[in-house]
């Protein structure tokens, strides 16, 4: 038996504008100006790692603990308040298309995101009743590259890492993706994603014959 664990935001839903609207808006409070290139390279961090990354990109280390908590709280308060417009509209093209592929075949699949929200996104989007299995920031502390989340959503599928493929649009879900042991699959720039043995733009690229392919090739 083999399986394909994904990556929700920028994955499955257009939810990544949503966290980059918000980072902005919070580091435009504290007067930082930030690029798009680096809100991309937020992708893949849980909440705390993002905030730390982006009060170092402006210079703010003086801020404590405390302060930082709040400040994290309220960029997810206003990103949560961006998820109540969200619907099944905001499901990228080629995901409903792949899900309904593989579910005919009976692949089993997982979600594995770093989000604490991934569940209200998934039900807002229609997508939860696809997944049995949703390992998120709530259940798993270690933030990507660790691979524990994508070991934890492998372990509840009772399937091996070895026989799975992960889909990821972040550098450090594909590098927690390997340390797992999976293939990996990126979605967006090649140049952005070292490691995935395979790289397409969006899921409308991905069949089920390629991801099955891509997990016989790790075969001995």
């Amino acid at each position: 038996m083999w399986a394909v664990v994904f990556d929700l935001d920028g994955v499955l839903v257009d939810t990544a504008k949503l966290h980059a609207e918000a980072w902005r808006r919070l580091a435009g409070e504290l007067g930082i100006s930030l690029s798009e290139e680096f809100l991309r390279s937020l992708r893949g961090l849980n909440r705390m790692d993002s905030l730390d990354r982006i009060l170092e990109w402006g210079g703010r280390t003086e801020v404590g603990p405390a302060e930082r908590e709040r400040l994290a709280e309220r960029k997810n308060r206003w990103y949560v308040e961006s998820l109540e417009h969200l619907t099944p509209r905001d499901v990228l093209p080629g995901v409903v298309e792949l899900l309904d592929g593989l579910a005919f075949y009976r692949v089993p699949v997982a979600v594995a995101s770093s989000s604490k929200n991934a569940r209200l996104v998934l039900e807002r989007t229609g997508l939860a009743k696809r997944f049995s299995v949703v390992v998120d920031g709530n259940a798993v502390l270690r933030a990507k590259p660790d691979p524990t989340i994508f070991l934890e959503a492998f372990r509840r599928l009772g399937v091996f890492p070895q026989d799975g493929v992960v889909v990821e649009d972040a550098a450090s879900g594909v590098e927690a993706a390997r340390r797992a042991g999976a293939r990996v699959v990126g979605v967006g720039r090649p140049e952005e994603l070292p490691g995935a043995d395979l790289v397409v733009s969006d899921l409308r690229e991905l069949t089920v014959a390629r991801l099955k392919a891509l997990v016989d090739s790790a075969a001995p």
